[in-house]
């Protein structure tokens, strides 16, 4: 190995290691609020009354 190469390896490590924090930020900021720990569906009711679809030919 050469003198250099520590250089350009510690740079690496230390490009790495901001990148990764700077994610972890990121998705610590993102899934604040997924979390739903009490189990309650934003979906209380269901739509309006559904009917059959009933199709028809069409006429001349």
């Amino acid at each position: 190995m050469s003198t250099d190469d520590k250089p350009a390896t510690a740079a690496s490590d230390e490009m790495k290691r901001k990148f990764k924090e700077a994610l972890d930020k990121k998705n610590s900021q993102h899934r604040s609020g997924e979390a739903h720990l009490d189990g309650d569906s934003p979906v209380h009711g269901t739509h309006g009354a559904v009917t059959k679809r009933e199709f028809r030919r069409k006429s001349g």
